[in-house]
Parts: structure tokens; C-alpha cells; sequence
């Protein structure tokens, strides 16, 4: 599964995206003290307790129709579905849902703002972005550092994107948005991404001076590339403006089937005063895919 080419396909209508490692029959999971059958009509969420604000990234569940996945969203209690495109910001509002990042058909992860060949091209697609995000009340749009190169070491990467993104996030703060930067994994889903170290975004961040501009963990990502994930978040708060799930290994569902405590996360969330959204971005495997939703958002909302 490839989100760029899936974000990339739904905005343009080509169809659904197949999600990896489905399965032939329900599979059985066993976050509380009963083992459940994942099927949809034995998962009722009840009333959430509102100290999440949930958010699913469209990408996961693009084998269903946008207008009944907004559906589904509304009967789960999820409030927004994100990396979607402006195409889709005015089916999103007809649900009365929105979009907690936006993203274009265009975006990519490889060809970022770490060379400067791309920084005219990008900054021309993202002010657009940032003025549709602006017209459709979204507030916040994603960006990415692009992959190292032979000449782009992390210290001449760091600098790069602080000269492309300047520009940008001015012309962002104008227009009360907000940008963030996508830590990701470089050793297993994204070879040679060079924003995938938190540390490092952080100095981004700091380079950049701009409350406008802020890393989206994606707790997946950095579980691979460094762990100490309730730490990290701990420290750097301040500099987090998003936040992504997956379980840990394979990027599918959120259970006690992987390594990561997501309800532990969730509370360490919690307790920095966090009033953004978290966002389910795993894989699901169920046959039921809404039912590895609501599990998802059953074992966030703390």
C-alpha cells in the first residue's frame, strides 16, 4: 500500500485501492477481558468521552465510497477525515465532517522541500492548497522533507527545507493555517525519507520560528525509528501539531496483535494538553474494515 499513489487515485476517481493482508474470515481480538468477533454489528462505540478528537486517514479505507465512508464516520463519532484533497472538502461538509489535514494529489514524499530544485514548484501548488484550505475552512495542510541524496546530507537538508518553507509558512500564517512536516520511517516503508527522526524535525522547527509550522508524529514511524514513544512525546509536545496511528509491526490494526500500548499513548496525549486531532492510519485486515475502525477508535478514546 503506497499512500501517495492511493491519496493520488481517490482524488482522481480511479478507483479503489486493495488494502494489504486482508483476511478470508473475522479475525478475533482481544483488547478488553472478552475475546470479540470483529464484525460491525457487535462493535457499538456507545457515547466517546471527547478528550481525543478523532480523525481517520481516507488513504486506509479507499475501497469505500467516499459519501458512505462520511456515513460511517458520522455513526462512529469520527470528525474528520484527512489527507483528503480539495475535490473532496464539499462532500466532507455535506456530512459535517472535516478534513484535520489536507493534502493534494500532487504531494510528495520523495521530491520535497530538502532541494531546492522542487521549492519553486512546491511553493506554487501549496500556496494554492493554502488558499483552497483556507476558502473551505481547513486549517491545516501537510508537507514533506523529500529523500536524501547523494549532496543532501541531513545538516545541508535541514537548511534547505528551512529556505524553501520560509516563504511559505509566512504566506501560511497570513491565512491562519497551519503546516506540518510528516516524521516517517526511513528503514522500512520509506528509504531515504529525511525528516524521520524527531530531533531532527524538531530543528525545523526551531529554524523556522513560526507556530504555524509543527511535525506530525506518526507514532507507527517512530516506534521504528526510535521508541521511547510516551518520552518523546512527553519532550516534544510544543513541537507536535498531529498525530498518526498504526500497529507496530506491518502498519495494521491498533490491538493487543502488535507492540505499541495505544491507550498508555493516548493518555500520555492527554495529560500534554494536546487539543488537535489523532488520527487511525493503519492498514485494517478485517474483512469488516469499519469494524478494525471503530475497534481503532474504541482503543483510543481514553
Amino acid at each position: 500500500m503506497n499512500r501517495r499513489n492511493a491519496i493520488k487515485n481517490t482524488a482522481l476517481g480511479l478507483g479503489a485501492v486493495t488494502a494489504l493482508g486482508s483476511c478470508n474470515t473475522p479475525q478475533v481480538i482481544t483488547t478488553t477481558t472478552t475475546t470479540t468477533t470483529a464484525t460491525s454489528n457487535n462493535l457499538p462505540l456507545g457515547a466517546l468521552k471527547n478528550n481525543i478528537n478523532h480523525s481517520v486517514c481516507r488513504w486506509c479505507y479507499s475501497s469505500i465510497p467516499l459519501e458512505a465512508f462520511c456515513e460511517s464516520a458520522q455513526e462512529i463519532g469520527i470528525k474528520s477525515i484527512e489527507l483528503t484533497t480539495p475535490e473532496e472538502w464539499k462532500i466532507l461538509k455535506k456530512y459535517d465532517r472535516t478534513c484535520a489535514i489536507g493534502t493534494h494529489s500532487k504531494a510528495s514524499l520523495t521530491k520535497g522541500f530538502n532541494n531546492p530544485k522542487y521549492h519553486g514548484d512546491l511553493q506554487n501548488t501549496y500556496r494554492k492548497l493554502i488558499d483552497q484550505a483556507a476558502d473551505s475552512g481547513i486549517n491545516t495542510v501537510i508537507v514533506f522533507s523529500g529523500n536524501r541524496e547523494e549532496d543532501i546530507d541531513d545538516t545541508i537538508g535541514l537548511e534547505n527545507c528551512a529556505v524553501g518553507l520560509d516563504s511559505l509558512v509566512k504566506y501560511a500564517e497570513k491565512q491562519n493555517i497551519n503546516i506540518v512536516m510528516e516524521l516517517l520511517n526511513s528503514k522500512i516503508d520509506h528509504k531515504g525519507y529525511q525528516c524521520d527522526r524527531t530531533p531532527w524535525g524538531a530543528a525545523l522547527v526551531d529554524k523556522l520560528g513560526s507556530s504555524h509550522f509543527k511535525l506530525l508524529y506518526d507514532i507507527y514511524h517512530m516506534q521504528i525509528m526510535e521508541g521511547d514513544i510516551i518520552a518523546t512525546i512527553r519532550q516534544y509536545k510544543d513541537y507536535i501539531g498531529h498525530y498518526h496511528t498504526g500497529g507496530v509491526p506491518g502498519r495494521n490494526e491498533i490491538n493487543l496483535n502488535q507492540e505499541l500500548n495505544y491507550p498508555a499513548i493516548m493518555k500520555a496525549i492527554v495529560a500534554t494538553d494536546y487539543k488537535g486531532y489523532v488520527a487511525q492510519e493503519f492498514i485494517p485486515t478485517y474483512d469488516d474494515k469499519l469494524a478494525a475502525l471503530r475497534e481503532g477508535i474504541r482503543i483510543c478514546d481514553v
